[in-house]
């Protein structure tokens, strides 16, 4: 950015008036103009009056001739004043002049980076919600994310729910899952169990083989035999029961709440 100039803001003007003045007075031409001029009026052999007369003369001459060089002098001066002025204020008008567009310009880069900063703020607070490990109201344990659901219906309700959340009914594959999914609900849960597609042929709904259960005592049992509890082909977590087993088989058209699983999100180091 420019800056205005110290010997432009401070000219020397009274500095060089006052030379100026002096050169004038004290020039050999003037000293001897002076000289000269006395002693044509002085001139020899004049009579007592007439030497009178002519240095009173002489005198006046002498003084307006001063007064002539003075009001030179002072003329001198003020044009040299008045140029040094007026070169002064030209200057300093260009200087502001540039200091007024450096700062215009420095206004529309900060207000362009202001813009840019503004963008990148709203592009960053739009993926805080996807940088989470898990989505609000979900429950993170070890690498996955759980939700529970607040209302309840069929089996394929609950799973076409989690779906639309991205996720499918929970899958159990170990004992510390099974632990946490039985503390998750004080309800009767379903679980992404059936045997639909064969009879006592139980897979996950990622199409895993069941491994490792938790089946209640004489369960599965698909309603022995009863007509009231139709085809029990679909797995639920019953509430309130031991851990190691409170696993039941339901028609799946019951309506119970239902768990739903999905990956946590993993955010890599840079």
């Amino acid at each position: 950015m420019p800056t205005i100039n110290s010997s432009i803001v401070s000219p020397p003007h009274v500095q060089k008036w006052t030379q100026v003045f002096s050169r004038v007075l004290v020039s050999p031409c003037v000293l001897m103009f002076c000289t000269d001029w006395l002693f044509l009026c002085s001139g020899a052999k004049r009579s007592r009056t007439t030497r009178s007369h002519g240095a009173a003369a002489a005198a006046v001459v002498l003084f307006l001739l001063l007064l002539s060089v003075i009001l030179l002098a002072a003329l001198v001066g003020l044009g040299v004043y008045h140029h040094d002025s007026a070169q002064h204020c030209a200057a300093v008008t260009v200087n502001l002049a540039e200091l007024l567009q450096a700062a215009e310009n420095k206004r529309d880069l900060l207000t362009d980076e202001l813009a840019n900063k503004t963008k990148e703020l709203q592009e960053f607070q739009s993926l805080i919600p996807h940088l989470m490990p898990c989505p609000n109201g979900w429950t993170m344990l070890q690498s996955s994310c759980y939700f529970l659901s607040s209302t309840s219906g069929s089996w394929d309700h609950g799973r076409s729910d989690c779906r639309e959340r991205g996720a499918d009914l929970v899958i159990i594959s170990n004992t510390e899952e099974q632990k946490s999914m039985s503390k998750l609900s004080t309800h009767d849960i379903w679980i992404g169990l059936s045997d639909r597609d064969r009879e006592n042929t139980w897979k996950w709904t990622d199409g895993s083989p069941l491994t490792l259960t938790f089946w209640q005592n004489q369960q599965p049992d698909n309603g022995n035999g009863d007509a009231r509890y139709g085809e029990e082909d679909c797995g639920t977590l019953v509430a309130g029961k031991d851990v190691n087993n409170n696993w039941n088989d339901l028609s799946c058209d019951a309506s119970l709440h239902w768990i739903c699983e999905k990956k946590a999100l993993v955010l890599s180091k840079i």
